[in-house]
């Protein structure tokens, strides 16, 4: 029996094609990782330009536990063939968790560029590209506190990873409970809104139209006053990105929704984040400051 010619193309594996793609908060060394979903999504997206904005490397897990493995090497791997076979120009911006290379900044090699902050030239407007640890007051004022949350953190993780583990030999969707406490606890809420105001007020000090960021592992995309606000989520948890298309949107894409545009099937049983701001939001929507 011949196969259907139709279903074939119906199911024919694609790649993404962006101009940018910003990505941050892979936290490589930490088990929890997903190196591999990380990996999958870069390898099948074409880009010009890929940003990888901070705590790529957990430096901090790697020096207290160790837990860099295979998939972490494939990620690196991953980048530099992108670098290499792809032409593709690399932007690493340092966050909290690999601020180790802090004594290197800035760096330049060829196409890749290592730097504190980056001004992303979208095609509407110069976007400002920073991690945020800098607006957060605990990683800034009181680092043996950022680094005990993040022990805290590890270990939520770990309780999560064996919690979702029991819903799944129940037969239930995965639940992330660092992110319900996100959701409830309203002195949490309250530490996004105010770490968005502030990135939002800084954008507008440099005359940007927009401002891209991470480190709270909340992606986002929407307008806060006249300011483009970007958060690019991470690949502990959410599994999202965000694409600058060629027509100079932007979106937050979750991982389950790049392996649908590209029928590819995903890469282990985590689940991805619901991004409530996934629609494109286009560039002339956002107004240059004053």
């Amino acid at each position: 029996m011949n196969p259907d010619p139709h279903t074939d193309k119906a199911v024919k594996k694609q790649k993404l094609d962006v101009k940018t793609v910003f990505i941050s908060d892979v936290h490589l060394g930490v088990p929890e990782c997903k190196s591999a979903q990380a990996s999958h999504f870069l390898r099948n997206t074409r880009c010009e330009k890929l940003v990888l904005n901070g705590d790529i490397i957990d430096a901090w897990h790697l020096q207290r536990s160790g837990g860099w493995n295979k998939g972490h090497t494939h990620f690196v791997r991953t980048v530099l063939r992108k670098m290499e076979k792809e032409n593709t120009e690399v932007i690493y911006l340092r966050g909290n968790h690999d601020d180790v290379l802090d004594r290197f900044l800035p760096l330049k090699l060829e196409n890749f560029r290592l730097v504190n902050e980056h001004i992303h030239q979208g095609q509407m407007g110069p976007y400002l590209v920073v991690h945020g640890d800098g607006f957060d007051a605990v990683t800034t004022h009181h680092p043996w506190l950022a680094h005990l949350g993040a022990v805290g953190y590890n270990a939520l993780l770990r309780i999560n990873r064996m919690y979702n583990g029991w819903r799944r030999w129940r037969g239930k969707p995965g639940f992330s409970l660092s992110r319900w406490v996100k959701l409830k606890v309203k002195n949490v809420v309250s530490f996004v809104g105010r770490y968005e105001q502030q990135l939002q007020q800084l954008a507008e000090w440099k005359k940007c139209r927009g401002i891209i960021c991470g480190h709270i592992h909340s992606p986002a995309n929407k307008l806060i006053g006249a300011t483009h606000y970007l958060n690019s989520g991470d690949w502990v948890e959410s599994m999202t990105a965000i694409l600058e298309h060629h027509d100079g949107t932007f979106e937050v894409i979750t991982y389950h929704t790049f392996c649908e545009r590209t029928n590819r099937q995903p890469k282990g049983d985590a689940d991805s984040v619901v991004v409530s701001n996934e629609t494109k939001i286009p560039v002339e929507a956002v107004e240059t400051p004053a």
